[in-house]
Parts: structure tokens; sequence; C-alpha cells
């Protein structure tokens, strides 16, 4: 049997050997947005996204931090991913060298924002006039063009064609794609006592023009609700001043992986 000090010599060696696997890993920022940086890496095929800790909302008008937020996101994306693969669900994550950094392939993005509601909240429970909690008969799809100058205005199938998004086929097939998505998602939740209330997708399209799930799955992009006490268990908590935003956080990533 090894002693103890050599086999924490040898912890802390490997540690320092993967610390310099992520360096070579790493080149020059090609983007930073609100909540990630993404990095060139030695395979032109291939980024690497580091995920922060900023918290914004409001397009930016309310900033914050929130601790550890960039652990946790990784995290549960990974696992949203890997369990959404399962299902046959392609995606662009690959691996993930370090607790607040993955990798993924490179996509062609396409530059919408797609979201899902399940129930009325947020924004669309405002333009419907609806109280929050109301269940919708069906899942709705939205859309949203991804340009911050623009405050990421909301568009419809007809906009998107007109200004050269996407084709009616891509719209199709990314359209069943995020309706797959919250099949699984929302069953999955279920069994972990947590409602999926809407969520926001992104998509790109790789060299041979197949479109692909990119971006994150998180408390950052998804209203995830706790089936009984209807507790807010994502950023609606910072959006609102609702406190306890890391335990909120925490709490989903320990029903996912039962990390503490």
């Amino acid at each position: 049997m090894l002693p103890h000090s050599f086999e924490m010599i040898m912890c802390k060696e490997q540690e320092k050997s993967n610390e310099r696997q992520v360096i070579m890993e790493r080149k020059e920022a090609l983007y930073e947005g609100k909540a990630k940086i993404i990095y060139a890496t030695e395979k032109p095929n291939e980024y690497l996204v580091y995920y922060k800790d900023d918290a914004t909302a409001g397009n930016g008008a309310k900033r914050g931090t929130i601790t550890d937020k960039g652990i946790m996101n990784n995290k549960m994306t990974a696992f949203f991913f890997d369990l959404l693969a399962k299902e046959g669900i392609a995606h662009h994550y690959v691996s993930m060298p370090s607790d607040r950094e993955m990798i993924v392939k490179k996509l062609n993005m396409i530059p919408l924002e797609v979201i899902v509601r399940n129930v009325a909240a947020g924004s669309l429970a405002k333009r419907l006039g609806l109280e929050e909690g109301v269940p919708m008969p069906m899942p709705i799809i939205e859309y949203c063009y991804k340009n911050d100058d623009l405050g990421d205005p909301m568009l419809n199938r007809y906009h998107i064609r007109a200004i050269n998004i996407a084709t009616d086929a891509e719209l199709d097939e990314i359209e069943r794609i995020s309706l797959k998505v919250n099949d699984v998602l929302t069953k999955f939740l279920k069994k972990k006592h947590v409602d999926l209330i809407d969520f926001k997708l992104e998509f790109g399209k790789d060299a041979e023009g197949k479109i692909i799930l990119a971006d994150e799955i998180s408390p950052d992009n998804c209203r995830f609700w706790d089936s009984d006490t209807k507790e807010k268990l994502d950023k609606d908590r910072f959006r609102r001043d609702l406190g306890g935003v890391e335990d909120a956080y925490k709490e989903m990533l320990h029903r996912l992986t039962g990390e503490a």
C-alpha cells in the first residue's frame, strides 16, 4: 500500500497535469457573453467554453455575481446533454476538462433564441394577462432574434424567413427537436419533483448542415419550480430579488446529480 503522503503528492501532481492540459487547450478568446467566454482550442473544430459567475437580468440592466454559478451551470448542462443524447438528441457537448470549462463542437450558430413554454410565467404571463402558474394546454414555442443591440426582439416565422435567418425546413427541425427536448426533460424532472415551466434553447449547424442543439441548459435559461411548494429554483430568484439564489442552484444540482 502507498503511503498516504505519497498518494497526496500524486493527486496534486495529477491536478497540476489537468490544469496544464486545460491551459494548452485554451487559446485566444473569441467571444465573451454575459455568462460565458468562448476560446479557440488546438483543434479547429472545437471550442472551449468557460462558465462565469456573472449574472445579468433585463438585457444587462441588472448585474451581479452568483457564487460558483459557473461551476454549477457547467455540471448541470453536461448532465442534461448526456441525458438528451441517450434519447437520440444531437448536441455540441464533447467533454468537461474542468469544473468551469466545457469542450464543444464548432457550429455555425443560428441567431435565434427558441423559447418553449409549458406554464404561464415571466413575459408570457404579462403579455397575455395570465396569472403565473397557469398551465398551457400545449407547449408554446416562441422565437427571439439573438441580437443584444436590438434587445433580442421577438420574431415569428415570417420575420425569420424575411431576414434569412432560417428556412421553413430548418424551423420545422428546430421545433421538432425543441419539443422532444421538452418531452424528455419534463418527464425526467417530474421524477425529481421539479416542474419545467419554460426554457430557452439555441441551435447551430455543423459542417454538413445538420441542426445541432447548443449553448446550455441550466437555471440561467430555464424556469424550474418545486413540484410541491412551487418554490423557484432558477435565476428568477436573482431577477426578482427573492434571495437564496446560490441555494436554489445548489438544490437543482443536487436533485440532478446527488452532489451536495
